[in-house]
């Protein structure tokens, strides 16, 4: 198959970074495969071998036009058999390139259980007849999309999020080699990873150290994901900025994961909403207890093999944090291993490029229905 993958940009992020592990496989397994991002190229990317034709979409109407007929001469000369959107903004390129270049097969995702208001909900319920096949990350996702009505009911497929499970692996020498390195004190070290945005609720996380630090002064938060000002400045106003600074690393964007999984002890999640979040899917594939909240798909991810809490609740969420970290040593361990078994066994990647042919060959023998994804 020839297959053009569209998506906002190749920013830093948990659905970028699913997209160019689906294109990889797929070319692994002889499809050709090409990249459209809405965005400008940016200064921090996921790398990647493909063609990557960048619209250069800015926030104008001409900008928008401009991209769109750069898009369709891309498509015509490319001749693809599937376009496979990911996210708002791409989906509603792709539908629309739908109806500028005849015959083209468009397969949308959605990532997360919000990806907009009214109108983007609306505008994915118009354009439903555009794609045919819709597809979320999470059963979550698909539930509440249908709920709204953005996708009709029964057209909302799901296949979930994948791990790579050779990447996420641990390492006992890495651990550590990262322990020396970092020269940390604490008798527990959590990760918390994410860019610096409102989904990822950091006030909550915040706000739920200030209280486990009225009773357990040893433990230590790094924090992996990038900010900009206004979102740092937003979180200095907090009064629990001041009250956790000594415990909190900012580490900022870091491509080394897979290394700081391996030197922490345990992982945790606030966020007010997700889609199927990869970076908990990747601390259970190093062996990681989860504290995380209950959003999106998260239940479906962990299952039983963490801990889950109220969104938007900071006590709920420290007394988790305290009881895995009062666990003991060698019942965390066992749980780990759980983790990672659940992982391997469910969220494989490598396992998901079969998903994918099965519903995109669904897709191009079908008609512009959603239905049986």
């Amino acid at each position: 198959m020839r297959i053009v993958y569209v998506l906002t940009s190749l920013g830093m992020g948990g659905a970028e970074k699913q997209v160019v592990a689906l294109a990889t496989r797929m070319a692994e397994r002889g499809h050709t495969v090409a990249l459209l991002s809405l965005m400008p190229r940016k200064a921090e990317e996921w790398p990647t071998v493909f063609e990557v034709l960048y619209l250069n979409i800015r926030k104008t109407p001409w900008s928008a036009g401009a991209g769109l007929m750069r898009a369709r001469g891309f498509l015509r000369e490319f001749r693809p058999d599937i376009v496979h959107s990911h996210s708002f903004h791409a989906n509603m390129l792709a539908r629309l390139l739908a109806l500028l270049v005849p015959r083209t097969v468009v397969v949308s995702t959605i990532h997360n259980v919000y990806e907009g208001g009214t109108l983007r909900m609306l505008a994915y319920r118009l354009t439903d007849r555009l794609s045919r096949r819709t597809v979320a990350v999470s059963q979550a996702a698909a539930d509440r999309f249908t709920r709204v009505g953005a996708v009709p009911r029964g057209h909302c497929a799901v296949i979930l999020n994948g791990i790579d499970i050779q990447e996420f692996s641990p390492d006992p020498e890495r651990r550590a080699r990262m322990r020396q390195e970092t020269i940390s004190k604490a008798a527990f070290v959590w990760l918390a990873s994410g860019r610096i945005v409102a989904a990822k609720d950091y006030p909550n996380l915040l706000r739920a150290l200030a209280i486990l630090g009225k009773t357990r002064s040893w433990a230590e938060v790094w924090i992996a994901g990038g900010w900009t000002g206004k979102e740092m400045a937003r979180l200095k106003k907090l009064p629990e900025f001041k009250q956790t600074e000594s415990m909190i690393r900012w580490l900022g964007l870091r491509r080394d994961l897979p290394d700081l999984l391996d030197a922490a002890d345990g992982f945790v999640s606030s966020s007010a909403w997700e889609g199927m979040p990869l970076a908990v899917g990747e601390a259970m594939a190093m062996r990681k207890q989860i504290v995380a909240t209950d959003v999106g798909g998260v239940s479906e991810l962990v299952g039983t093999d963490g801990y889950l809490v109220p969104p938007r609740d900071p006590a709920a969420l420290a007394a988790a944090m305290r009881e895995l970290m009062e666990t003991d040593a060698s019942i965390k361990a066992a749980k780990g291993r759980e983790a990672r078994e659940r992982i391997c066994k469910h969220f494989n990647m490598d396992s998901k490029p079969g998903e994918w042919e099965g519903l995109y060959q669904k897709a191009m023998a079908g008609t512009t229905s959603n239905g049986g994804g």
